[in-house]
């Protein structure tokens, strides 16, 4: 894993660095940067109306009782969007706007679900386990006593 971020970390600057002087050579400094500067301010837009739709749908969720899984994993790559929206560059524009369009972001939630299935497991105090065989870790609230009100 961390040999596949320090990969990610070296390669998307440096695509980013080619694409800004092969565009830049093509388009000249100034729309370069007016360009950079367009699609922040559009993405921050963007991702600020996407972000309270999706906190809107995640809020409906909870108050419906339902676990609010895909609620929360679509407003993580909105925040994804908008960071990567934020930085300077043509690449992570791209990956960013698409991560705004909600059925691209679908597609990339049902594929990380896919990913993450059985990876994550939700444990609440309290609640027997799922396993009968796996034993349920005890939460530090709760000591055995009940007391009664």
């Amino acid at each position: 894993m961390f040999g596949k971020l320090l990969l990610l970390f070296i390669l998307v600057p440096v695509a980013e660095l080619y694409l800004f002087l092969t565009l830049g050579e093509e388009l000249g400094v100034k729309n370069t940067i007016a360009i950079i500067i367009i699609t922040a301010i559009l993405g921050a837009a963007l991702t600020k109306s996407q972000g309270r739709r999706a906190m809107r749908k995640f809020q409906q969720a909870t108050a419906e009782g339902r676990m609010p899984a895909k609620e929360a994993l679509e407003g993580l790559m909105i925040l994804l969007a908008g960071a990567v929206l934020i930085t300077p560059g043509f690449l992570t524009d791209t990956v960013g706007f698409l991560l705004l369009v909600p059925p691209v972001r679908t597609a990339v939630a049902g594929f990380l679900g896919k990913r993450l299935k059985g990876k994550i497991q939700i444990i609440t105090p309290g609640m027997p386990p799922q396993d009968p065989q796996e034993e349920r870790p005890k939460s530090k609230l709760d000591d055995g006593n009940v007391i009664d009100v």
